[in-house]
């Protein structure tokens, strides 16, 4: 199996179903209460590309990326029109809108991250597939120059900076991202005419640990 750094086609998830997943067990006991456990430290996104089948082409140009990924075995982008950007959507992306973490003098590779807040809960989300080009990094109040004062692996969604940040300064960064996912099925059945009279195929698509 192997990645394959392409993305599937965003006009065609444009309009594709899906979400995050948990995974949460639950024990009912004798007593009424409950106990909860997740083996998850994260959610997991699941969609269904056949629902951004829009025409016969759609078909066709989906057709050719599976075969050419071979089903499930090769991992692929994923650009989730829902959640693929560092700030607000009503906002545009700057350098300060995700924290990535503290400097402490010495490190200079950083991990790029989303936080997602409700109340007094913040859960981080590990960004590893940013969109190349997109990525912007501040120390500070003090934005930074890509190929001058910081590099960005896009496979990997690291940040190196071209010199360790002072002891708790903070690293900021702002950018959009695909979803590493996989095909969640070897077989796609098509049918023209049920096609061209409104029913899609089912595609699932389901994110990858990476």
């Amino acid at each position: 199996m192997a990645f394959h750094e392409i993305r599937f086609p965003a006009n065609m998830s444009f309009g594709a179903l899906g979400g995050p997943e948990r995974r949460t067990e639950i024990v009912e006991l004798a007593n009424g209460f409950e106990e909860r456990n997740t083996p998850w430290a994260g959610s997991r996104r699941r969609y269904d590309a056949g629902m951004g089948l829009r025409a016969l082409d759609d078909l066709e140009a989906m057709v050719a990326f599976f075969e050419a990924r071979e089903g499930m075995l090769h991992a692929f982008r994923w650009k989730d029109w829902g959640d693929y950007r560092s700030a607000p959507a009503s906002g545009p992306i700057t350098a300060f809108d995700q924290l990535l973490g503290l400097g402490d003098g010495t490190n200079r590779v950083f991990q790029l991250r989303k936080a997602y807040r409700s109340g007094a809960q913040t859960i981080w989300r590990e960004i590893v597939k940013p969109v190349a080009g997109s990525v912007l990094v501040a120390i500070g109040r003090d934005a930074l120059t890509l190929g001058v004062d910081y590099e960005v692996d896009a496979t990997s969604g690291q940040i190196s900076l071209a010199r360790p940040p002072d002891a708790g300064a903070e690293v900021q960064a702002g950018f959009e991202f695909d979803v590493p996912v996989r095909f969640d099925t070897d077989l796609i059945q098509i049918s023209v005419a049920s096609f061209k009279a409104g029913e899609l195929p089912k595609v699932p698509v389901v994110e990858v640990r990476i």
